[in-house]
């Protein structure tokens, strides 16, 4: 059980003596939202109708100053947690190279300020949905849900699957099928990405009490679960295309990586509980595919978006010499 984050007598260091703005950048977790601003992204780009350059970049950069305000929140109340995890000891507060009250500043500084400028810039339903995800990962994930049951991460799920539903709302101003099945898609691939992370990371969970799915559940109940995601996540991600929302592009994009994704999730989901000194190496590489996954499929939204229109352009006369 972590001290709480409003006493002094954390073991986590209380001074601050070399805290630098690399520091400052690392509470924002910059290559987990990585991943959240890209698919932000491509929701706003693949969004019917126009937005102006000036704004959409706006709404992109309060997505990111968002998540990275709910990623420092996230770092404060479990810097002692984090202490005694091998995988993230170094980071700025149990490294003790800050103090705990400056990641807590800073993380409300960029989630009020991008919550503000999302609605002055954009919109208020957009900035409500962005206060929504700020508040869903910073207190309904990290305070309530991931401490206290192994369904954390499943519910929690949704606090990483606004952003595309944020960018397309910024185009439109409303909410339409299409943005929420994109919500669909990232909290159904939410669990088995991390899962098959908590599989080759469960001592770590387990040292420090918090209840991961493996550590819980035990490995057979996860590795079950992973596949039955993975098999609920395919036809899911065929949806816009059977729906008439997104072209052959997005389709055939989909079902190919979907059918990797669900040939990996396989080779997991009936692999037998590891023993001692296992790698993990099918777990690993889940896990290093969902990512990449996640990417090209919202990549393959707006590349199928945008085609027509790049098509049409194309001066096939001057290339085919008719």
């Amino acid at each position: 059980m972590s001290m709480s984050p409003f006493t002094s007598d954390s073991p986590v260091a209380a001074t601050s003596l070399d805290a630098d703005w690399r520091d400052f950048y690392a509470l924002t977790k910059p290559r987990v939202i990585t991943l959240v601003i890209f698919t932000g992204l491509c929701g706003l780009l693949a969004a019917p109708g126009q937005i102006d350059p000036v704004l959409g970049f706006t709404a992109i950069l309060c997505i990111a100053v968002g998540a990275g305000g709910a990623a420092a929140l996230n770092m404060w109340w479990e810097a002692d947690l984090d202490a005694a995890m091998k995988r993230t000891q170094a980071r700025p507060l149990p490294a003790g190279r800050m103090e705990r009250t400056s990641a807590r500043d800073f993380g409300f500084a960029l989630a009020g300020g991008s919550v503000v400028v999302m609605g002055l810039a954009i919109g208020v339903l957009d900035a409500a949905i962005l206060a929504l995800s700020i508040f869903y990962y910073a207190w309904v994930y990290t305070v309530w849900l991931k401490p206290r049951t192994p369904q954390n991460i499943v519910i929690g799920g949704g606090a990483g699957a606004f952003p595309p539903m944020i960018g397309w709302i910024a185009v439109t101003g409303h909410i339409t099928l299409m943005p929420v099945l994109l919500f669909l898609i990232i909290f159904m691939w939410t669990p088995p990405h991390f899962w098959a992370l908590a599989l080759f990371m469960q001592t770590d969970y387990a040292k420090v009490g918090i209840p991961m799915m493996p550590v819980v559940a035990g490995e057979r109940s996860t590795r079950v679960q992973i596949l039955a995601y993975a098999a609920v996540l395919l036809p899911l991600t065929l949806l816009p295309w059977w729906l008439d929302l997104a072209g052959r592009i997005y389709g055939v994009s989909a079902l190919v990586l979907g059918l990797v994704f669900f040939a990996l999730s396989v080779r997991v989901g009936l692999r037998r509980s590891s023993g001692a000194g296992d790698r993990m190496a099918p777990e690993k590489r889940l896990f290093a595919y969902s990512i990449v996954y996640l990417f090209v499929l919202f990549a393959m939204l707006v590349v199928d978006h945008v085609w027509p229109a790049f098509w049409s352009i194309i001066p096939w006369h001057l290339l085919t010499g008719h």
